[in-house]
């Protein structure tokens, strides 16, 4: 029974490892896709100012 319970703790160990691992990796990926999704939002803010000022509704709460 204790073996078993090794076992599964050790399993639990493994699979914390490899994701931890896996998940380091592919950080760098998800960092880049965030700045140009923050880039993108942006864009589209200053955008969006711009075309309120234009129109003479701008936002009060600037």
């Amino acid at each position: 029974m204790i073996t078993l319970l090794l076992i599964g703790f050790g399993a639990l160990v493994v699979i914390a490892v490899v994701v931890g691992i896996v998940d380091a990796a592919r950080a760098a990926d998800r960092r880049f896709v965030a700045s140009e999704r923050r880039l993108a939002w942006e864009r589209r803010q200053q955008h969006r100012r711009a075309s309120a000022t234009a129109s003479g509704w701008g936002d009060e709460d600037d």
